[in-house]
């Protein structure tokens, strides 16, 4: 695969991937010569935050693989985006599977290496929350099942937010979506329902689960790079905030995805064989309503009437951080 020449113009300082840390700690994207492997032409909305945590994953897992990547893709914001016919933004070779199959047809390219002896190209598989946590459950958990050789990245911005911003079981209790609006007694999506996909993953007892965010790009890129020198189902769940479907600034997705994090409603971890192994610990805790209030999807819950949807939401942050101790450092 060819790679970009990409002139930085910062110096003496640390932008662009840390390019005053010594070689070996430095980041991908310090590298003027990068893959580049989601590239200029795609239309990713200002402030998509799945956009830049593609190419951080992309990126991170061409360099890791040495080239050596084929990629499938689920139907979704980050396939529309980046495919639009006759063009595309994918530099590594790039299948766009259907919305449930990209775990399947994953699958079905990694058999297919193995059928032809080439244990030198690795396989990753993507999908949006819509193609993973529902239309697309029973492939990956097929993929898990049978541990095929494949690294599955979710991107979550909780809802399907390519097709109009309607609700998918990876959306928050409470957010107004175009099926579940703010109206009524209970407004916004109801509770009780939904699932948790790095929980299911675990559940599997697959090599390597974790979940990521893109506050922490140096934190996503050394989840890749370990999922990358494993072998067996791999399964990455990033955080990725959507400035249309989540009503907030474009300027704001790095800051709401650090507040999901410090609040600890989106827990940042690492397991192994079922086992959580690592979790990120919370540095300076926020209340869940510095998360909350710049996004116009909970406006409701800022209303008279909204409190107690608030205190539902704190009680949630609560039991994240006791259950997976956010409060404590692991190795």
């Amino acid at each position: 695969m060819t790679t970009v020449h990409i002139p930085f113009m910062q110096t003496g300082t640390l932008a662009v991937g840390g390019r005053l840390l010594d070689l070996e700690e430095r980041s991908v994207q310090s590298q003027a010569d990068r893959p580049s492997s989601l590239t200029k032409g795609h239309r990713a909305c200002q402030g998509c935050a799945e956009a830049l945590a593609a190419r951080w994953v992309m990126d991170t897992a061409v360099e890791e693989s040495g080239g050596k990547l084929i990629v499938a893709n689920a139907t979704g914001c980050l396939e529309v985006f980046s495919t639009l016919y006759p063009e595309s933004a994918w530099k590594p070779p790039w299948i766009h599977s259907l919305f449930a199959n990209a775990a399947a047809v994953a699958t079905g390219i990694a058999s297919a290496l193995r059928a032809q002896g080439r244990d030198d190209v690795r396989v990753l598989a993507q999908g949006g929350d819509g193609g993973t946590v529902d239309i697309g459950l029973a492939a990956v958990s097929g993929m898990f099942e049978r541990n095929d050789d494949v690294l599955y990245v979710c991107y979550d911005n909780q809802g399907y937010m390519n097709t109009g911003v309607q609700r998918s079981s990876a959306t928050p209790p409470t957010a107004r979506t175009a099926t579940t609006p703010a109206v009524g007694k209970a407004p916004g999506a109801p509770y009780g329902q939904g699932k948790s996909m790095p929980k299911i993953a675990m559940a599997h007892e697959i090599p390597y689960v974790a979940t990521a965010t893109v506050a922490d790009l140096r934190d996503l890129e050394s989840k890749v790079r370990t999922a990358m020198s494993m072998h067996g189902a791999r399964y990455l769940h990033v955080l990725v905030p959507c400035p249309v479907g989540w009503g907030t600034s474009a300027a704001q997705s790095i800051a709401l995805s650090r507040a999901a994090v410090e609040s600890g409603i989106f827990p940042v971890l690492e397991a192994r064989d079922g086992e959580i192994v690592a979790t990120h610990p919370i540095r300076e805790r926020v209340d869940v309503e510095e998360y909350l209030r710049p996004q116009a999807r909970f406006a409701h819950l800022f209303k008279p009437g909204g409190e107690e949807g608030l205190e539902r939401w704190r009680a949630l942050a609560e039991a994240n951080i006791r259950r997976f101790r956010l409060t404590e450092a692991t190795p």
